[in-house]
């Protein structure tokens, strides 16, 4: 009854389009105040203040804010001249380089949307101009987008960690590879996408090239480079924690983008600022009700029922794995990346450790999954921002992330069955 109730109440309340976090809170409370009999509602609200008093949740709003500094203080601009020069006069280069360009940002923002906005609002139009098409370009960049959660430092990597209590400088260096192994893949199937064009379709290349505007634009963009060398040498170096880099990112930024670049001014530090608080305003009361949603599930033993029920399904790993990956993939395309993580970690990961997946592995495997729903509708919020910044209908960026979407599928059945891609740096 209490499952029925509670998922029954919150599914109802999603479809009927109340926003993600408050549907979460409402069920809680009318499962808490009608069905429950082992906790009450005023152990479910303290529950929802102490969860905001972690230290590695400060590491949130420190990370956005840097990001957001970054993006308008001339780095994300130097990073994508230096991407141009490296792989710019590949065919198909401009798709190399936005890919490119997104894993170095991702190394700096650790948000998705955020990628999609600072890499599109430059790329979009300038893969316009080589005649790639406004669906193709939309779509590498919301797909590309998706790398900003999976490589460090990475908002829902630290989400999972906290809710899962796991090692956050483990789970950044589990992400690096897997999200560099996404990068590759994309660009590969821009390559044959874009092969793939015909005659009357012909893109523009750029110049030839040059190992001197290689070292030239490198040069320039050393400030931007030396950000995640800085931010996660310094964790894994043991010099700061993962949320001491996140202030260690915010002065670096101001330095870089306000003395170095001399780009950041007042007017952007305040815009940055009044977005971070946007931002951090929607996420913390979301993980504020999700905590108190997960709390409910715990107490009520419902995560133990689950697991007894997906156990007797199949006693089969590889089974069991693909049948998580479809959960996640579905739930992805309906719930936020931030509210999902923190709902069903306590569900999915006593699961996993049962099968024998480690819980680093499966907090990669877990972000992964919910990347993909950053593309998928309804949510799709990549889908949104690239909308946005490329000035064209939803429709258009769906129809051109479509084969980026099963690219992705293709890189999560490796993170999945090839633990060793995430976990080989911690070994």
């Amino acid at each position: 009854m209490t499952i029925l109730v509670l998922f029954g109440s919150l599914f109802l309340f999603i479809i009927l389009s109340v926003p993600v976090g408050i549907s979460v809170g409402l069920s809680t409370i009318i499962t808490v105040v009608f069905v429950s009999d082992v906790v009450d509602l005023s152990t479910v609200i303290q529950k929802v203040f102490s969860s905001l008093e972690s230290f590695s949740i400060m590491a949130i709003p420190f990370f956005m804010f840097a990001g957001l500094i970054m993006g308008k203080g001339g780095i994300s601009r130097r990073l994508l001249n230096f991407a141009n020069a490296l792989f710019g006069w590949i065919s198909g280069g401009l798709a190399m380089v936005a890919t490119a360009a997104s894993m170095f940002f991702a190394a700096i923002s650790g948000s998705g949307p955020a990628t999609v906005g600072a890499i599109g609002s430059f790329m979009i139009p300038e893969m316009e101009k080589k005649k790639y098409g406004i669906r193709f370009s939309t779509g590498l960049i919301a797909a590309a987008g998706t790398i900003g959660i999976i490589i460090p430092p990475s908002i829902p990597l630290i989400l999972y960690g906290v809710a899962g209590e796991v090692s956050i400088g483990d789970l950044f260096i589990a992400g690096i590879f897997p999200g560099i192994f996404i990068g590759i893949i994309l660009m590969i199937a821009s390559y044959i996408l874009i092969k793939r064009k015909s005659k009357d379709e012909t893109i523009e290349y750029t110049d030839a090239f040059s190992f001197t505007e290689v070292l030239k634009t490198g040069w320039e963009a050393k400030w931007s480079i030396l950000t995640p060398v800085i931010i996660l040498g310094g964790i894994y170096g043991g010099i700061f924690t993962p949320t001491e880099a996140s202030v260690v990112a915010v002065v670096y930024g101001l330095l870089v983008g306000g003395v170095f670049y001399k780009e950041l001014n007042w007017k952007e530090l305040y815009e940055s600022t009044l977005e971070t608080l946007r931002l951090m305003g929607a996420t913390l009361y979301m993980i504020g009700l999700s905590v108190a949603f997960s709390f409910l599930l715990t107490v009520e033993r419902i995560p133990n029922t689950i697991a007894d029920a997906i156990m007797d399904f199949s006693e089969s790993p590889i089974v069991i794995l693909l049948l998580i990956n479809l959960f996640l993939l579905v739930v992805g395309a309906f719930i936020d990346a931030v509210a999902s993580i923190v709902i069903l970690t306590p569900i999915l990961l006593p699961i996993a450790t049962e099968i024998g997946v480690d819980p680093i592995h499966f907090g990669v495997l877990m972000v992964a999954n919910l990347a993909i729903g950053y593309i998928t509708p309804p949510v799709g919020v990549n889908l949104f921002v690239t909308s946005a910044v490329g000035k064209t209908n939803i429709e258009t960026v769906i129809r051109g992330v479509v084969p980026f979407f099963f690219a992705l599928i293709i890189t999560l059945l490796v993170i999945t069955f090839w633990p060793s891609l995430s976990m080989i740096l911690l070994r």
